[in-house]
């Protein structure tokens, strides 16, 4: 399995951005016998929590073995802390890097599906914030979804005088009340989504796993937006078990979720 380390300029970040790839180019390098088809690989877009980077998944998973035994690409991105939603104040536009510049580029440099049914969007925590709501807004793009103790509690409760926003989500969110109402909400795509299936039979949900650990103080949200999701008609797998906001959970996560998906397996 490659591990490639990439840096280039992003034109909806307006900076120099890092990236980690998994690829598993190599993986048949050593055996005999013929080499592996020449086809492009399914690929998982894979988003970080708060305060993490690009460098989280191989450090805190066993990512990079479980994608070499299914043959799958791995993009791993940098999302600071602004939970891949689009800022244009400070210029830059998260959800956009995700669910378009991110995909084309890399799509650009490797040799990766272009297929929606072979791109894939996950994410823990922040990211799997981002991962709904960036899979729900880039439907055309993604067709599977996997959210991992999901940060949706975000845009829920505004109103409660119990309800104290942090400093980075006022950063990101700005007017709370407004980003209720706007494409950041998450229950704002899936109802236009809905009117746009009315207007259009042929879209297709992207299909949602999500998990959440019991001891998590996340579950709550994580079962109100399980079963909105699935109310509203959604393919929505759901897995909670024993475990915290961690890495022992997250780890058993992406393995749960690499064999809920479509992919090669063993060649």
């Amino acid at each position: 399995m490659a591990l490639i380390q990439v840096s280039f300029t992003s034109r909806t970040l307006q900076r120099s951005v890092p990236l980690q790839v998994l690829l598993p180019v190599d993986k048949f390098s050593l055996m005999e016998g013929p080499p592996r088809e020449e086809k492009p690989f399914k690929t998982l877009y894979l988003l970080h929590g708060l305060f993490g980077s690009c460098t989280d998944w191989v450090t805190g998973t066993r990512i990079k073995r479980w994608a070499q035994e299914k043959n799958l690409a791995v993009v791993m991105p940098s999302g600071d802390n602004a939970f891949y939603v689009d800022l244009p104040q400070a210029n830059n536009l998260y959800g956009e890097f995700i669910g378009k510049e991110l995909v084309d580029i890399t799509r650009r440099m490797f040799p990766l599906s272009r297929s929606r049914e072979d791109t894939f969007i996950a994410g823990l925590s922040m990211g799997g914030y981002g991962a709904i709501r960036n899979g729900l807004k880039y439907y055309e793009t993604f067709g599977y979804i996997a959210s991992f103790s999901g940060a949706l509690h975000i845009l829920e409760d505004i109103g409660s005088p119990q309800r104290v926003p942090l400093k980075n989500e006022l950063y990101c969110f700005g007017d709370l009340q407004e980003a209720v109402k706007s494409d950041k909400n998450p229950r704002v795509l899936v109802r236009r989504l809905l009117q746009q299936i009315k207007e259009n039979p042929d879209i297709r949900f992207p299909k949602i796993l999500m998990t959440c650990g019991t001891q998590d103080q996340l579950i709550a949200v994580n079962r109100t937006y399980r079963d909105f999701l699935t109310e509203n008609g959604f393919d929505l797998t759901w897995y909670e078990g024993p475990g915290g906001h961690d890495w022992d959970f997250w780890d058993l996560s992406i393995r749960k979720t690499l064999d809920w998906l479509p992919l090669d397996g063993q060649e």
